[in-house]
């Protein structure tokens, strides 16, 4: 580890650096709320700072994408350090596992496997991934598919593949438009249930269509903005 001074006085800092800096915030003589936290306590963190890498690739700001992916870096260090702490695994495990996983991965650049396509290669991908997991049916990798992830991005993973490995759910963009006239009829009586089959019908036609729904709702929510700012000026 590089002690306090030698980091100071470092002209450009290196990755050892920033695994210096971890060590020495969590360490006895170091930040008393870096010391305290816990993968828990920092979990919010986290996840506020990847949706700030999105921010700054969304803007096409790559000075602000600098910034943002080194905080997200940071915070890849910040819980390895909690597990060396534990001796259970450090950060350079964490970089051995990644390096491995990607080098199995791509067995069309690392080995004789041959993809000349990307749908070659995710197809590849799956079935490698699937073999990892020992995922064994369908309905397994759409339960592995994150419950954590924003609402419409699972909806639109989930459906996806239960399109494309079992051809259920929506196969067409109006056969979905056509649950979206139902559902919003309000036929069932389930107004809470109407509502999530409408948004559910709608993540399939963005997904059948090519279309981010995730990323064209914040643009939504940007255009309401302004739409509201026009508004409050006007009065």
């Amino acid at each position: 580890m590089k002690n306090i001074q030698e980091l100071k006085n470092e002209k450009r800092h290196d990755f050892d650096s920033l695994r210096s800096v971890m060590e020495v915030l969590r360490g006895e003589c170091g930040c008393p709320w870096d010391r305290e936290q816990t993968h828990t306590s920092i979990r919010g963190c986290l996840i506020e700072e990847t949706y700030e890498v999105i921010e700054a690739i969304d803007t096409e700001n790559p000075t602000l994408l600098r910034e943002e992916l080194g905080d997200l870096l940071f915070q890849a260090v910040f819980h390895a350090r909690i597990e060396e702490e534990q001796g259970t695994f450090d950060i350079a495990d964490v970089i051995h596992d990644i390096t491995e996983k990607m080098i199995h991965r791509h067995p069309h650049v690392f080995s004789t496997t041959e993809a000349t396509t990307s749908e070659a290669v995710l197809q590849n991908w799956d079935e490698i991934k699937k073999e990892e997991k020992q995922i064994e049916s369908v309905a397994q990798s759409l339960r592995r598919v994150p419950p954590y992830l924003p609402a419409l991005m699972r909806a639109q993973k989930i459906q996806d593949k239960a399109r494309k490995k079992l051809s259920i759910g929506y196969l067409s963009s109006k056969a979905a438009f056509s649950d979206v006239k139902r559902c919003i009829s309000g036929e069932s009586g389930d107004f809470a249930a109407d509502l999530a089959n409408t948004v559910f019908a709608l993540c399939a036609v963005a997904q059948l269509e090519g279309i981010d729904l995730e990323a064209a709702l914040s643009q939504r929510c940007d255009a309401f903005i302004t739409e509201a700012e026009r508004a409050e000026m006007a009065q």
